[in-house]
């Protein structure tokens, strides 16, 4: 069973890594690709083509122009810890054993706009690239057309590879289209997370996003490879709530009197 997330715009690279093990992107040419076009960009239209302010855009251009080959602890870090934000607040990759970082390399990928698909321990440089980004390149008019045809066997071997044939989307809906799910041999099943407001139930993005992590986390902790048991689920007060699941949609509820 392999869980998959979204990455973060958020980024760490000044607290060093936990782990002392790491290993490489498998699509680092890719990357390159994508660098190489980036850097025939000014950071006017940098801002422009990402919807960022000029701050932001003199940042990336920067990230873009000093991005290099090869990738080694000293000027880069495990994806897992470099990412941050909501997802990777509630994921906590920096406390992993190392027995959990093994585990997580099989069963945890992360979805990503300039590496493709990573595994919790592939070295990353920094950078900004959201999946959803309309960069034109030689495949097509954007990163989905950049990336479908090579993520999506690459992430069918990743599932056949972790032992059982079942796929836990917890990636975001932009990140998760770079995916052609018709093409892949596995079940998929989608966690949804609610929480009460004004007494409804409803999906917030800042605890969804977090309760995906933890969702992660927790899989990973419990060496979960059973999918039946992805309703045992109970971290930080969210519970199964089957009545409002649908198939291998599940919903996870938390009341208000839950929050922390």
């Amino acid at each position: 069973m392999l869980s998959v997330i979204s990455p973060a715009k958020t980024l760490d690279f000044e607290t060093p890594a936990t782990s002392a093990t790491h290993s490489q992107p498998d699509f680092l040419d890719h990357s390159q690709q994508l660098i190489d076009i980036l850097r025939n960009y000014s950071p006017q239209q940098l801002s422009e083509l990402m919807s960022i302010s000029d701050k932001l855009a003199g940042l990336n251009a920067a990230r873009f122009g000093e991005w290099q080959l090869p990738f080694t602890p000293a000027n880069a870090k495990p994806a897992a810890q470099a990412f941050q934000g909501d997802v990777y607040t509630g994921l906590e990759a920096a406390s992993f054993s190392d027995d959990d970082n093994a585990f997580a390399q099989r069963h945890l990928r992360i979805l990503s706009g300039l590496y493709g698909l990573l595994r919790p321990l592939d070295l990353i440089q920094p950078y900004r690239l959201e999946m959803g980004t309309r960069l034109p390149n030689p495949a097509g008019k954007d990163l989905y057309a950049f990336w479908r045809d090579t993520l999506t066997p690459a992430l069918d071997q990743a599932i056949a590879e972790s032992g059982s044939k079942v796929l836990v989307n917890l990636a975001s809906n932009e990140y998760f289209k770079s995916i052609d799910t018709k093409r892949l041999d596995a079940r998929i099943i989608t966690p949804v997370f609610k929480d009460e407001k004004n007494g409804q139930f409803k999906i917030i993005s800042f605890y969804a996003k977090k309760a995906r992590g933890l969702m992660a986390a927790w899989m990973i902790r419990e060496r979960l490879n059973d999918p039946e048991a992805l309703t045992q689920f109970d971290v930080a007060g969210y519970a199964f709530n089957p009545a409002m699941s649908d198939g291998d949609t599940l919903v996870f509820t938390r009341s208000e009197s839950q929050v922390s």
